[in-house]
């Protein structure tokens, strides 16, 4: 498997609606993630929820070479980062077939991005 791709899924939405989400949603959107590590298996390396961005810490270039400490996420948008997968696959339409089973794909305040990492060496 050391010659497949690797790829980072970004799971993005809105998240006033993510915090108003009524149970029978959350449980779909569970479920869909459920399926997708089934579906994926082996191929899922990390995965992961973020908490808030309320709870986020930002750090930018500071004076004195000391970096710059600000509450929050960097950029102020509607849609934010909410979770995560690092998966291996052959190509980016296999990552892009198991990507497009979440769903977050379905629902109208949430999306999914699927990107290669550098491989080096």
């Amino acid at each position: 498997m050391d010659a497949m791709a690797k790829f980072l899924i970004l799971i993005y939405g809105d998240e006033q609606r993510w915090n108003a989400m009524s149970p029978q949603e959350r449980t779909e959107i569970d479920e869909g993630h459920r399926a997708f590590q089934q579906r994926a298996g082996a191929a899922v390396l990390a995965a992961g929820e973020l908490e808030e961005t309320a709870t986020a810490t930002s750090l930018r270039a500071g004076s004195g070479g000391r970096p710059a400490i600000t509450d929050g996420p960097f950029l102020e948008t509607k849609e934010v980062l909410g979770g995560f997968y690092v998966i291996q696959a052959r190509d980016l339409d296999e990552a892009i077939a198991l990507a497009g089973g979440l769903a977050e794909v379905a629902h109208d305040h949430s999306g999914v991005e699927v990107r290669p990492l550098v491989q080096h060496g």
